[in-house]
C-alpha cells in the first residue's frame, strides 16, 4: 500500500521534465465496500476491464488502466489478460472535461496540456502581474474503478478519484492524472467506506 508520502515522491519524479511545475494539487477520493467484503480483497488474480462507454483500444483507456494496474499489483493482485481466467475484474471508466469561470462544461481531447504552467492558483511563481490575458479553464479529472468477481452482480469494492488543474499545466495531462489519481484511489486500500478524503 502507498502512503501519501510515496505519493508525493512518485509525482515529482514524473514532473521533473519540466521546466516550470508547481505541486501537485489534492485529489478528494470515496470508497465504498461492505465488512463482509473485505476479507476478499487485496489477493488473487485480476483482469481489467473497461467500463460502461469506454472504448479499450483508446489511448487515454490504456494510460489509465495502466496506472489503475500498477497499483492493483501495489495491493497484492496478480495482473491477467483473460476475464475469464480472472478471480476478479476490475471496471475502469474516467472522464475529463474543463470548467471555465462561469461553470460552463467543455469535453478534453487527447493530448490536452503543456508543460509549463501553475495548478491551482500559481502560488510562488510570478512576480504578480499578469501577462497571460483572460483565466484558463480548470481541467476536471475523474477515475472511477470498480471490483467484482466474475459472476457477480454487486461490486465488492468501488472508488471514485477527483482532480483539478488549470488547462495547459503539466497536472492536466493525461499520463500525470491518471497517474495522480490512480495512487490516491488505493491509498490504504480498502479505505474507510463511504469517508471522502483528500490526499495531497
Amino acid at each position: 500500500m502507498m502512503g501519501y508520502k510515496h505519493i508525493l515522491a512518485a509525482a515529482g519524479l514524473a514532473l521533473t521534465a519540466s521546466a516550470c511545475v508547481s505541486p501537485v494539487g489534492p485529489v478528494e477520493v470515496t470508497r465504498f465496500h461492505a465488512p463482509e467484503t473485505v476479507s476478499q480483497l487485496g489477493s488473487g488474480t485480476v483482469a481489467i476491464i473497461a467500463g460502461p462507454n469506454e472504448d479499450p483500444d483508446s489511448l487515454e483507456f490504456r494510460t489509465y488502466a495502466a496506472a489503475v494496474s500498477r497499483q492493483l499489483r501495489a495491493t497484492g493482485y496478480t495482473i491477467v489478460t483473460d476475464p475469464a481466467a480472472a478471480d476478479y475484474r476490475a471496471l475502469v471508466s474516467f472522464d475529463r472535461f474543463t470548467r471555465d469561470e462561469a461553470g460552463k462544461r467543455s469535453p478534453v481531447s487527447v493530448g490536452v496540456g503543456g508543460s509549463t504552467g501553475s495548478y491551482g492558483s500559481g502560488l510562488g511563481i510570478g512576480i504578480g502581474i499578469n501577462l497571460s490575458g483572460a483565466p484558463k479553464p480548470m481541467v476536471i479529472s475523474e477515475l472511477f474503478v470498480a471490483l467484482k468477481t466474475s459472476g457477480d452482480i454487486q461490486n465488492l469494492w468501488e472508488g471514485r478519484a477527483i482532480s483539478e488543474a488549470k488547462q495547459g499545466s503539466p497536472n492536466a495531462e493525461t499520463a500525470l492524472s491518471a497517474q495522480k489519481l490512480a495512487e490516491s484511489l488505493f491509498v490504504d486500500f480498502p479505505g474507510e467506506s463511504g469517508e471522502t478524503i483528500e490526499v495531497e
